[in-house]
């Protein structure tokens, strides 16, 4: 898988297509990953102790890889990602402006 936690990403498909967000984790074996602030859930949440009430918890739930593209670090577009070497290190560019991600 290409992205990595940290990575810039735009939603591409679903019902927040359209937005941008920060990747918070890379599930790699189920090719999904988890994007801040998209595709929440609310989870009920039981009382810990006793004379505690319960609640409804809004958590970030995981989005297939193949429906969140990098944003070009120029334009801030959804951008395919690709490798260049320099020197001896290999880098991730963006394809659009070919800048380093």
């Amino acid at each position: 898988m290409k992205l990595k936690k940290g990575d810039n990403v735009i939603i591409v498909t679903g019902k927040d297509k359209g937005k941008k967000g920060k990747i918070a984790r890379v599930l790699v074996e189920k090719n999904r990953v988890v994007v801040e602030g998209i595709n929440m859930m609310k989870k009920h949440q039981r009382p810990r102790k006793s004379g505690e009430k319960g609640q409804m918890i809004n958590i970030a739930m995981p989005i297939h890889a193949s429906n969140v593209m990098i944003a070009d670090p120029k334009t801030g577009k959804p951008s395919r990602l690709g490798k260049k070497k320099i020197g001896d290190k290999v880098v991730r560019i963006a394809r659009k402006s070919s800048q380093e991600v």
